[in-house]
């Protein structure tokens, strides 16, 4: 059950300003999860909801409920997301996008000039 209603009083808005950790995210949008892979990558999670929503675009027009849906949908890609793959393979933050520098090549010409 999900704890966002429009007989509350609040809007989504107002509903998600209490939302604090992932999990809430999570147990707000109503989608299940599994504790040990929130726990492991609840960053990168909240981080690729954060990108999805951005990519989305201007959400403000939609009706509470249909932003709700759109919410819920993109959160529970996210999390699928590292449900599937690790964080290191979805490279969401910056650290993880760098060049491996031990593959770096650098030809010994360089080096001596």
């Amino acid at each position: 059950m999900n704890a966002f209603s429009p007989e509350d009083g609040l809007t989504l808005d107002e509903a998600m300003e209490e939302l604090v950790s992932a999990e809430d995210f999570l147990e707000f949008f109503d989608i299940p999860f599994d504790i040990p892979v929130v726990q492991v990558n609840r960053l990168h999670i909240m981080q690729r909801y954060h990108d999805y929503l951005t990519q989305a675009g201007d959400l403000d027009s939609h009706e509470e409920e249909a932003r709700y849906n759109i919410f819920r949908q993109l959160l529970a890609r996210a999390y699928q997301d590292f449900v599937d793959s690790d964080a290191l393979t979805e490279k969401v933050f910056k650290v993880f996008k760098r060049n491996d520098p031990k593959s770096t090549f650098v030809p010994i010409e360089q080096l001596l000039s």
